[in-house]
């Protein structure tokens, strides 16, 4: 990357972060996070001029990288504390788990495609980033040998929340998930664990993402590979 590119990146990204405090993302703890993380580092080559854009792009295996506001509306909905240990569903790139990694204690992470699972301890690896442990796996299942979870983020939308991931959370954890249609627009949904085991819902806005494939999600023989 040249030097001039290196700088039009860093003034769209200062941009990026001021277009986000406007649309009402205004925790400091995740704005710092945005910041520190290089969201170019985790672009293929191609598309690398358009890392602050605001719209999702392909990096493979029929996935994408989350639009950034998105990523930046998530990790604000999720409400991550340093003492937290988070549970990603979907690393794809790597991008999201990098901004958790800069707010909780520890990101356990699920990637269906191996290929992308790879990528991603890759790059996390060269970030430095070492609080991060992903696997390959059926995400729509959880991780239940490192449950509970004081947080839950999944970045693929299933048709009804997977009842092994509400199994997993803490009492007063929180879990961010699109829920809705493979095809067409969903809901961005904010669950709450309450004291008794009752769950609280919260509408964050429609959203488009790829579907959560697995036992709990979409049907494997639901989708060509």
């Amino acid at each position: 990357m040249t030097a001039g590119s290196s700088t039009n990146l860093e003034r769209a990204k200062l941009r990026f972060i001021e277009d986000l405090k406007e649309a009402g993302i205004t925790a400091r703890s995740v704005l710092e996070a945005i910041k520190k993380v290089p969201r170019e580092a985790f672009m293929p080559p191609a598309f690398k001029a358009a890392s602050y854009e605001n719209r999702a792009l392909p990096i493979g295996e029929g996935q994408t990288i989350s639009q950034p506001y998105i990523v930046a509306l998530m990790t604000h909905a999720l409400d991550v504390q340093p003492a937290h240990k988070v549970l990603e569903i979907g690393t794809g790139s790597g991008y999201q788990a990098a901004i958790l990694c800069k707010l909780a204690r520890r990101v356990y992470s699920i990637e269906r495609f191996s290929s992308l699972a790879a990528g991603a301890d890759k790059l996390l690896a060269t970030l430095n980033i070492t609080n991060f442990v992903g696997k390959v796996g059926d995400g729509s299942v959880g991780w239940p040998e490192q449950a509970p979870f004081d947080r839950i983020i999944v970045t693929a939308a299933s048709p009804k929340v997977p009842q092994p991931l509400l199994e997993q959370l803490k009492v007063g954890g929180l879990l961010v998930i699109p829920i809705g249609p493979q095809e067409g627009e969903q809901r961005l949904m904010r669950y709450y664990k309450r004291n008794d085991g009752t769950i609280g819902e919260y509408f964050l806005g429609n959203v488009r993402f790829v579907p959560l494939v697995g036992k709990e999600g979409l049907k494997p023989d639901a989708k060509s590979a």
